[in-house]
């Protein structure tokens, strides 16, 4: 037994061995003789384990590659976006060289274009000539002025929350001054892509383009005709007033601060928007800054002899003139806070100039004198410098938008037109169904004007219509039972507004282009009291009602954004 167990030990192969015979069987499985007896199964198995290494190698190379192809893309993606301020793509060799491909040095087919628009890439036989353009365009645009501290300056970008964009690696965190500016130019390029329009010389079309599509093309010269003018460029959709119900929000009383000791007969914005003038039989002239929110009083003024029945801004805001049941009214210059008294106008016996109005020009104030006189006083030298005479009683005035032709209604139920120039009537025609006029007002565009009298009746009219022959108003208006004391157009002519001091809540609000009044206003929840004036911003943002109670309303008008 023990013979036999030497035997067995002598004639055993050591481990290693065994394994290193499998190993070498498995890879070396064409090593068989074909002609020896081979058992099938042995077969199967080998080649199975054959093919899974070489599947398992081919997923290897497979997937080096793809990282390689990626590495690529990053790099030519990084290189087109930032162009010449990073390290730019590079190309032929050396990239073969990663993945372990000979390359000829003759195979090169590419060359680096440090240009600006680094991405594109031309054959060898144009580099010469491309690398030629690069050193001329380099001559060319040598900054004027370099800051030597850039170099020498180090910013952490890493440090900053707002530069760590910036960054090009994680890790990375101190660069010098210059690479900091050019990361942030990059950065502004990227995200400032669209400036096209502003590079006149780039060519905006070829003939081809322009022999098939040449309608609603400007060009340079189109661009440069509309950078011209200062006319909108875009019309919102919104620009469009709708009927029925108008949209509006109450601020804070513009006279908040110091409301009047009694009624209010004039409030009036200045052409900047900001200021507003109050002005009511307490004898006080006051000014606001109009913000919606405190509305501060600016100033104060007492007219001591002249309880105010009007008061109005010169059209170039330079001045306000101020007016009573006086034969004298007050100009306020506004530039030398200076009042000065003028009147009794020479030659004329009127008790009372309250009542007037102001060329769009600022050249002319037009008072109602007695018995159908029209007194015309120079706003420069605050002397009469003629007048007109109607038949009847003059009660109400209106220049034109030009301030070429005033307008003139009375106790004979006619509209006037008068020629300022050669101080004669071109035209006069009965308004329909007046038998006293008290109103006027004329549309800033000049095409519309409105006629108010005692009964309560507005008629809006076509000027140039009514001029024509045409005796029939546009559109009559019957919803005031009174009087009508005051109206206004707001500035794009979509509004009208008219009021009778006469009754409390006596205010509506005329959708101009449908000739309907707006079902919403007056609010049913406030009282407005007994309107007296009113008047919009120049944008039409904010309306202000002046009233009885010694109260200036104002409200917010949300169609138009600006005030």
């Amino acid at each position: 037994m023990v013979d036999m167990v030497d035997l067995i030990s002598q004639n055993a192969v050591p481990k290693d061995r065994v394994d290193k015979s499998k190993r070498k069987a498995y890879d070396e499985p064409s090593g068989i003789d074909s002609s020896e007896p081979v058992d099938d199964g042995l077969v199967s198995d080998l080649q199975k384990v054959a093919s899974h290494r070489k599947r398992k190698k081919e997923r290897k190379e497979d997937n080096k590659k793809v990282e390689i192809e990626q590495e690529r893309e990053m790099k030519n993606l990084e290189n087109f976006l930032f162009g010449s301020l990073y390290s730019p793509t590079e190309f032929g060799r050396d990239e073969d060289e990663e993945v372990g491909q000979e390359v000829d040095d003759s195979a090169a087919m590419f060359f680096v274009d440090r240009s600006a628009n680094s991405a594109l890439s031309v054959y060898k036989e144009d580099a010469d000539s491309a690398e030629t353009s690069d050193e001329e365009d380099a001559k060319q645009k040598k900054p004027v002025w370099i800051d030597e501290e850039e170099e020498r300056t180090s910013v952490n970008i890493a440090k900053v929350n707002r530069l760590r964009k910036l960054r090009k690696e994680e890790d990375e965190s101190v660069i010098s001054g210059s690479a900091y500016v050019s990361r942030l130019r990059a950065h502004h390029a990227k995200l400032n892509p669209g400036t096209e329009w502003a590079n006149l010389e780039r060519n905006y079309r070829s003939d081809d383009e322009d022999s098939d599509d040449e309608e609603g093309y400007t060009g340079v010269e189109g661009i440069t005709d509309i950078l011209r003018t200062d006319e909108d460029l875009v019309v919102k959709s919104g620009t469009k007033l709708l009927p029925g119900l108008l949209e509006y929000s109450r601020l804070v009383d513009a006279n908040a601060e110091e409301p009047s000791g009694g009624p209010i007969n004039s409030v009036q914005f200045h052409r900047n928007t900001q200021l507003l003038l109050t002005g009511g039989l307490d004898r006080r002239l006051r000014f606001f800054q109009i913000d919606g929110k405190r509305n501060t009083k600016i100033q104060s003024i007492f007219i001591d002899d002249c309880p105010i029945r009007k008061a109005s801004f010169l059209p170039d805001g330079s001045a306000v003139i101020v007016s009573g049941r006086r034969k004298f009214f007050y100009s306020f210059d506004l530039v030398k806070a200076k009042v000065d008294k003028i009147g009794p106008l020479t030659g004329r016996e009127e008790k009372s100039l309250e009542v007037f109005e102001i060329s769009p020009d600022s050249d002319t104030i037009a008072f109602l004198g007695n018995e159908g006189y029209i007194l015309l006083v120079s706003t420069k030298t605050k002397e009469l410098i003629g007048t007109l005479k109607m038949n009847g009683t003059v009660r109400s005035l209106a220049f034109t938008n030009d301030g070429r032709q005033l307008l003139s209604s009375g106790g004979d139920g006619q509209i006037y037109h008068w020629d300022l120039r050669t101080r004669a009537c071109v035209h006069k025609g009965v308004d329909e169904g007046c038998i006293n006029g008290t109103s006027l007002c004329t549309s800033p565009s000049g095409n519309l004007f409105a006629a108010g009298s005692d009964s309560g009746i507005v008629n809006v009219y076509n000027r140039d219509d009514f001029l024509g022959g045409k005796r029939k108003p546009t559109k009559t208006i019957e919803n005031l039972t009174t009087k009508v004391d005051f109206m206004k157009f707001n500035h794009d002519a979509q509004i009208l507004a008219i009021c009778s001091s006469m009754k409390k809540n006596s205010l509506k609000l005329v959708h101009v282009p449908s000739f309907t009044v707006f079902s919403n206003w007056p609010p049913s929840n406030r009282t407005l009291h007994y309107p007296r004036c009113i008047d919009f911003s120049p944008h039409g943002g904010f309306m202000a009602m002046g009233n009885a109670g010694g109260k200036v309303l104002l409200y917010k008008l949300h169609h138009y954004h600006n005030s």
